[in-house]
């Protein structure tokens, strides 16, 4: 059976979509995207991810059946845009199937054409998926180990990285 998995640019109007994600989401995925365990979404925390300019700050989310299954974000100083620090968030029930790299191909190609040049982010040492995901979509990473967590660093390639049919547009969809 195929499913289509749409990925868009984040809008305000999917907070409630953010707030049903939670419960669906374990407590280890919730302290490898956040570091820390968290027992309830903050309001803050949903308000700053659908909160985005759409340049300094851009986030995309994965839809299946009008349902947000994962989200991708970055976050880039004013002082020096060229780079972006990443994170990734997918559900449980669809983590190791695709979704993942989905979200950060359509995240890598809008940052490109922004200008970003160099993604980072924390990972935790054990988080082998992510490790790999990036190792595979963005070649050339850099692991760094600081204190309990790994510092990526990844220079972001010239030319799209896309894992699905319409890169070229703001709205991709893939069938998983």
């Amino acid at each position: 059976m195929d499913i289509a998995v749409t990925t868009r640019p984040v809008r305000p109007a999917d907070r409630t979509l953010f707030y049903r994600l939670w419960p669906r989401l374990s407590p280890e995925t919730i302290y490898r995207r956040f570091h820390a365990p968290v027992h309830r979404l903050p309001d803050e925390t949903v308000r700053r991810l659908v909160t985005v300019d759409h340049d300094l700050r851009e986030a995309v989310v994965a839809v299946v059946g009008g349902e947000v299954v994962g989200v991708a974000r970055y976050d880039r100083p004013s002082e020096d845009p060229s780079t972006a620090e990443i994170a990734v968030l997918v559900e449980d029930a669809w983590q190791g199937a695709g979704v993942g790299r989905q979200l950060l191909a359509s995240l890598t190609d809008l940052a490109a054409r922004r200008g970003v040049r160099t993604f980072t982010a924390t990972v935790q040492p054990d988080n082998r998926p992510v490790l790999g995901l990036v190792r595979r979509l963005l070649p050339g990473s850099t692991v760094t180990p600081d204190a309990d967590v790994l510092t990526v660093t990844s220079p972001l390639p010239p030319e799209p990285v896309s894992a699905s049919p319409r890169a070229d547009s703001l709205l991709a969809t893939a069938t998983i």
